[in-house]
Order: C-alpha cells, then structure tokens, then sequence
C-alpha cells in the first residue's frame, strides 16, 4: 500500500482538482444478535465487497466534478454499487470518520463514511446487491465481516484481516471497529497482532 497521510476533512478539502482526486467510500453495518453455531456471539453485520481487482474493500468510488458534495458522490456510488436494495440509503457529512490522502500511484484523497443501519435494512441490501448496476463487474459479491476470534486464535477476524485490501481498506475497517466500538479492544488488538504474524 502506498504511504499515506492523515487529514482533516477541512485539510482534505483543500486538495482539488486538476491535481487531486476524492474518493469516499462507507462502511455499512447493523446490530446482529446472532450466534455462529449457537456460542459466538456475532454482535454487528459489517459490509465489505470483493471489487474486481481481486481485492477487498468499502463500498463507494471516485467523486464526479459535477456531484455537489463529496457525500452526494458517494451516495451516487453506493446506487451504482449496492443496487435497488440501498435506494432509501442517505450517508451524510455527520457519518463522516476519516481522510487520508496518497500520493501514488496517483494524488487520491480518500474519505470514509460509516452509518448504522437496522439488521432488516443491512440484509435487504445484502438480498438485492445481485440487482446493481455494478455486480459481476465492478463488484464481484458482498461480505460479512467475521467479528470474533476463534478459539484457535486464528479463525473469523484474524484471518479475514490477512486478506489483501485495496488502500487503506484495513486501516479504515480497524480504526471503524475501534471507534465504533464494534469490537472489544483487546480483541481486535490480538487480531490485528495475528493478522500480521500470519505468513
């Protein structure tokens, strides 16, 4: 992954075009009391994609000049990539979380968006994704996040955070799990831990 640094919102703004580029992507996610196998807990639904290039990443894309604001871009985005399922789907500036900005291979600003949903909204999403604009192409299939540990120490989020990521996707997923306190913070420290250690 390139180096990139971290900017606030009103920084990152300053940086337009014709030199630099935004993109805004969002993690979506909802309340799931579900149990795997009836022991572990599930706790949250979080929403990836496998994108086209083989790797995984956050719903979302480039920002258009023509789009009014950077939220209108990804809303735009989320239409295109989500489908019929996320037509009632409105991510807004209060959702923001984080920029970054990159400077290779080209000068991206990349901005991040999370926005709870109810579990009935995530999965009518999830059901229709197959409708989108995008599916098959841009996007290959959805995915859950797994957010517990198995007793292995291996299993569920370790192993889904060696997983190759476009960006700065598993930097974005791991500060969202932390500030949004999806998952314990030890518990996703030792993750992050065996993620790394994995070869």
């Amino acid at each position: 992954m390139a180096e990139s640094r971290s900017l606030s919102r009103v920084e990152a703004l300053r940086l337009g075009p014709p030199d630099w580029k935004h993109a805004c992507h969002a993690l979506l996610y909802a309340p799931c009391p579900g149990r795997l196998f009836g022991k572990i807990p599930l706790r949250f639904a979080v929403l990836m994609q496998m994108r086209f290039d083989g790797r995984l990443g956050f719903p979302g894309g480039f920002v258009d000049p023509r789009d009014a604001s950077l939220e209108e871009g990804l809303n735009r985005e989320l239409h295109e990539e989500l489908g019929p399922g996320a037509t009632s789907l409105l991510v807004a500036e209060r959702d923001y979380l984080s920029s970054h900005a990159s400077e290779r291979p080209q000068r991206v600003v990349a901005h991040f968006y999370a926005q709870r949903l109810s579990l009935e909204e995530f999965q009518t999403i999830e059901d229709r994704a197959t409708q989108a604009k995008d599916h098959g192409l841009e996007v290959m299939g959805l995915v859950r996040v797994p957010l517990y540990t198995l007793r292995d120490g291996v299993g569920g989020l370790p192993a889904f955070l060696s997983n190759t990521f476009i960006g700065s996707a598993r930097e974005q997923l791991v500060h969202a799990l932390d500030t949004l306190q999806l998952v314990p913070g030890e518990q996703l420290q030792k993750a992050v831990t065996m993620a790394q250690k994995k070869p």
